[in-house]
């Protein structure tokens, strides 16, 4: 029986499809490492975002505090006005009046809980109504220093 003169006996593929398993390998793990670097990134900006949730939830918490806190002591609620300041925990604490106790307390929390966080109240002794200030750092990805400062303001009647 004679073969066709285009029959080839070896096992072998053609030459003109060598190497395409190679080629398929490095394609996978070009489009793997590039999913996966992505994901690294995902990850990252995940962590950023939660951490700026938690410190916006603290600086809530925060303002509850002291917003409470001056509900018991309405009677001298202009005694909590104040600038924006940032209280060292080093300094030793204010004991009277009960006001600029309430403040150093607060403002002490702050600083250490959230990076480089600052404190302020104004208060209005005709209408009752305060509104609380919580600034601190946070970082962000756009490399601008204006947009590192996040600023928290609530307002409440007492």
């Amino acid at each position: 029986m004679s073969r066709p003169f285009f029959y080839h006996c070896k096992c072998e593929q053609p030459d003109f499809q060598r190497g395409v398993g190679l080629i398929e390998v490095l394609v996978t793990l070009l489009i793997l490492s590039t999913s996966l670097l992505a994901l690294g990134a995902m990850q990252t900006r995940s962590l950023q975002f939660n951490q700026g949730a938690y410190f916006r939830s603290q600086a809530n918490i925060f303002a509850y505090d002291l917003l409470d806190r001056m509900r018991i002591n309405v009677k001298n609620i202009k005694s909590y006005t104040s600038e924006l300041t940032h209280v060292k925990e080093t300094e030793t604490p204010v004991l009277t009046p009960l006001a600029a106790a309430d403040l150093h307390a607060w403002r002490r929390n702050i600083s250490a809980e959230l990076p480089n966080g600052k404190g302020g109240v104004d208060c209005d002794d005709t209408t009752k109504i305060c509104t609380l200030t919580i600034e601190w750092d946070e970082l962000n990805s756009s490399g601008e220093d204006a947009e590192n400062k996040t600023t928290f303001t609530y307002s409440a009647r007492l």
